[in-house]
């Protein structure tokens, strides 16, 4: 903090409802991220409290843009603009069975090889950041990490070359990857101040536009399974976002999604790779039918905006014919060898699933299956042992589950619904309550949403 702003003044300015100024935000989060154990520039409580007069205050879009580069540019940045490419990601804010990213990231890879630089079309790559499981939510790398020896924690020089050679590369979050971002977070979940969609899209943006991205695709759930309680504050949330990443330079696009149900056929850690794994190599279960939906319209959107497709219909259509081609598959068997992962398990992955108990429930009616509480069997997954309730705990690899049916289906009585995995016997009674408590099935077919509901980018902003 310079000796003219004082953190005390930038708490107090915010509290009264006052635009703070860049040179104030910057001092902030510079403050948070040089102060050391011997030499506290700003305490503790100090950032709490700037976090509630946030959370309660709100920021215009030139403070939210200004805390989101100050964030990003906290620690070190990929410069993913040396490769002379178009670096484009996608983001999802969280859901059940949400696995896109793992067909998407060889799916965008497979078209960035196809088209290199050399032929006169900008390449494309793909630097996912991606995150761990936490409460309802899944997380990518722990379904990464279920692959024997694949490593996350590359740094961004490591992930540069991975993507010069394969266009691709997942990793998280390492300690020098926005700093502010980590102190930040820390607080945010003891202080209350969790869902507040300006500090989530300060962290969110901050971490995206780190990798040095020309455009940025985010799927923003809606549902009983997002993490905004509302449709209206998901909305607001996608267009915070849209809003900040073009204020740095960066196209952006959100798609409004459903999640009112698991997101294909498997919820878990290794089971969701199996499933993705099963799609590129062409063995669609009629239960991933709308992860391949979703995951090829956020792929079209990706593929128009890096120019590759005229318009993102066209973009889907052409991500569908990638997947079907084999080539997503061999450009994930790449990646994956290029994070040092065992490539070998994916030759029958089924040999890798290994829960020590499993249950099935089943329909105690013939009807239609009309509806769940999606975070509750979001929860049911977590207490199965595939999820943390904070951040730390351990996940286990083979606890999850696996829908057998989705909203609207006609079910007879004894039909299976759901099975259970857990690695422990013991772990399978409350989830199985849980469950049951929402799975609701109905004489009458359910009104759906659709999958796609909204979409919002620079031209639709209000």
């Amino acid at each position: 903090m310079t000796h003219s702003i004082h953190p005390i003044d930038v708490i107090l300015h915010k509290r009264d409802g006052l635009a703070l100024t860049d040179a104030e935000i910057r001092a902030f989060i510079h403050a948070i991220v040089r102060r050391t154990p011997t030499r506290q520039l700003v305490t503790d409580a100090q950032i709490a409290a700037f976090l509630m007069a946030v959370f309660l205050r709100g920021l215009d879009p030139r403070e939210l843009a200004t805390l989101t580069e100050a964030m990003r540019f906290s620690g070190e940045v990929a410069y993913t603009e040396a490769l002379n490419t178009f670096a484009i990601d996608k983001h999802s804010t969280g859901g059940v069975g949400d696995k896109t990213s793992l067909l998407i990231a060889p799916i965008l890879a497979s078209a960035g090889l196809a088209h290199p630089t050399s032929e006169g079309v900008p390449g494309i790559v793909v630097p996912m950041i991606s995150g761990r499981s936490l409460g309802h939510t899944g997380g990518t790398l722990d379904k990464l990490e279920t692959i024997p020896g694949f490593n996350t924690q590359l740094s961004f020089p490591e992930m540069r070359d991975v993507l010069k050679q394969y266009a691709a590369a997942l990793i998280g979050q390492t300690p020098t990857i926005v700093p502010a971002d980590r102190i930040l977070y820390a607080l945010r979940d003891h202080t209350g101040t969790v869902e507040s969609p300006f500090l989530i899209t300060a962290s969110i943006m901050s971490k995206k536009l780190a990798e040095g991205l020309n455009a940025l695709v985010l799927d923003v759930k809606v549902g009983s399974g997002a993490f905004m309680r509302t449709y209206e504050k998901s909305k607001l949330l996608a267009e915070l976002m849209v809003e900040t990443g073009e204020a740095s330079g960066t196209r952006t696009a959100a798609l409004l999604t459903t999640m009112d149900e698991p997101l294909g056929r498997f919820s878990g850690n290794w089971v969701e790779v199996w499933e993705c794994v099963d799609i590129m190599k062409q063995h669609r279960h009629p239960m991933s039918a709308d992860l391949i939906e979703l995951s090829n319209i956020l792929s079209g959107w990706m593929l128009h905006l890096a120019g590759r497709a005229d318009t993102p219909e066209a973009g889907a259509t052409l991500s569908d014919e990638i997947l079907r081609s084999g080539a997503a598959y061999k450009a994930w068997l790449a990646i994956v060898e290029a994070q040092s992962g065992d490539i070998t398990v994916f030759e029958d992955p089924t040999t890798q699933h290994k829960p020590q108990a499993t249950r099935t429930i089943t329909a105690h009616q013939t009807g239609y299956l009309a509806a769940m509480d999606c975070k509750q069997v979001g929860w049911a997954v977590q207490r199965l042992g595939a999820g943390r309730a904070k951040p730390g705990d351990p996940v286990s690899a083979h606890a999850g589950i696996e829908m057998h049916a989705k909203l609207g289906d006609k079910l007879e009585a004894n039909q299976p619904i759901v099975t259970l995995f857990a690695e422990d016997p013991e772990l399978l009674g409350e989830p199985e309550a849980m469950l049951r408590e929402t799975l609701q099935i109905s004489a009458a077919p359910p009104q759906f949403q659709p999958l796609i509901r909204e979409i919002i980018t620079k031209e639709n902003l209000a």
